[in-house]
C-alpha cells in the first residue's frame, strides 16, 4: 500500500512552504554527533538529503524513519517563472504580505535568526521553518510548528518538507512552475501518538487541507501579478511598503510578465 496520500490535483506556491510548514505537527530528540544516513528517495522522488549539513541530518532521521504522516501533494501549477517563484519563496515575509493585502489568505511571515522564519495562516497553524537545502529544482525545509483547529485538539511538532520546483511553459507561451511537495509528521503528544492508528487518516486530511489551501493562495497571487499589476503594485507600495530591495524585483518582474523580454533573476 502506498505509504503517501495523493491530493487531488488544483494549483499553487507560498505557502508551498508557508503552510507546509505550518500545518507540521511533530516532534524529535536532540541532534546527535556524526553524520545520519537519510533516504534520497520519497515517493518516486529524488532529494539530496546527503547534501543537508550533518547535524541538522540527525534532527531529520527520526522523523524520516518514524513519522505519524506522509504526505505527497502535488504536481501544483503556478503561473509564474521560475525567477519569480523562487524569489518570492525564498521572500516568505514579502509573499505572505503580497498575499494577505490582496485578500487571498491570512498569511503573515517574519524573518529570525539564520535564515529561519516564522509563518502563520491566520487560522490556528503556525511554526517556525528552517531552510536546511536549496538549489534551482529542490527546496529542503525542517519545520517546528503547532496546530489548533475543529477537528483536532491543539497538537505540536516537527517535519520535514521536501519541495521539487518544474518549469513549464503551455501551448499559450505562458511560463509556469510545477511544485510537488512531500511532508513527513511526527507527532509530539504521546496520548495522541498512542492513538495514531485512529487519528492518521484526520490528521492527513487536515495537512492536506492546509496544503492545498496554501497552494490556491499561490495559485491566485500569480494570477493576480498576471491579471491586476497595478493592484499589486499599490498593495506592494501601501505604507507599510516593501523592502526597496523587493520591491524593486517585484517592479521588474510585474513589467517583464505583461512585456517578456528576460525574467529577472532571483538574488541567492
Amino acid at each position: 500500500m502506498n505509504r503517501f496520500r495523493p491530493v487531488a490535483r488544483r494549483a499553487g506556491l507560498l505557502g508551498v512552504v508557508l503552510t507546509a510548514g505550518l500545518a507540521a505537527l511533530l516532534s524529535v530528540g536532540p541532534a546527535e554527533s556524526g553524520r545520519c544516513a537519510l533516504p534520497t528517495e520519497h515517493a518516486g522522488v529524488v532529494f539530496p538529503l546527503d547534501r543537508v549539513e550533518a547535524a541538522w541530518a540527525c534532527r531529520l532521521e527520526p522523523i524520516l524513519t518514524h513519522y505519524a504522516t506522509a504526505n505527497k501533494v502535488g504536481p501544483q501549477r503556478t503561473p509564474l517563472p521560475q525567477p519569480v517563484f523562487l524569489y518570492l519563496l525564498d521572500h516568505p515575509v514579502m509573499a505572505a504580505m503580497l498575499v494577505n493585502r490582496l485578500d487571498l489568505g491570512l498569511y503573515k511571515a517574519e524573518q529570525r535568526e539564520q535564515g529561519e522564519f516564522w509563518v502563520t495562516d491566520g487560522e490556528g497553524t503556525d511554526g517556525i521553518v528552517h531552510p536546511l537545502f536549496r538549489d534551482s529544482a529542490t527546496r529542503i525545509y525542517y519545520v517546528e510548528g503547532s496546530h489548533d483547529g475543529r477537528f483536532l485538539p491543539r497538537v505540536s511538532g516537527k517535519a520535514v518538507v521536501l519541495l521539487r520546483l518544474h518549469p513549464v511553459t503551455d501551448t499559450r507561451g505562458i511560463e509556469s512552475i510545477d511544485s510537488t511537495m512531500i511532508t513527513y509528521l511526527r507527532l509530539d503528544n504521546r496520548f495522541l501518538s498512542g492513538m495514531l492508528s485512529l487519528l492518521r487518516p484526520l490528521i492527513g486530511n487536515v495537512v492536506n487541507r492546509q496544503l492545498l489551501k496554501a497552494f490556491d493562495a499561490a495559485r491566485r497571487l500569480g494570477g493576480a501579478m498576471h491579471e491586476h499589476p497595478e493592484q499589486v503594485l499599490f498593495e506592494a507600495m501601501d505604507p507599510p511598503a516593501l523592502p526597496d530591495e523587493d520591491l524593486a524585483f517585484l517592479k521588474a518582474a510585474l513589467v517583464n510578465l505583461h512585456n517578456p523580454v528576460e525574467s529577472p533573476s532571483p538574488i541567492p
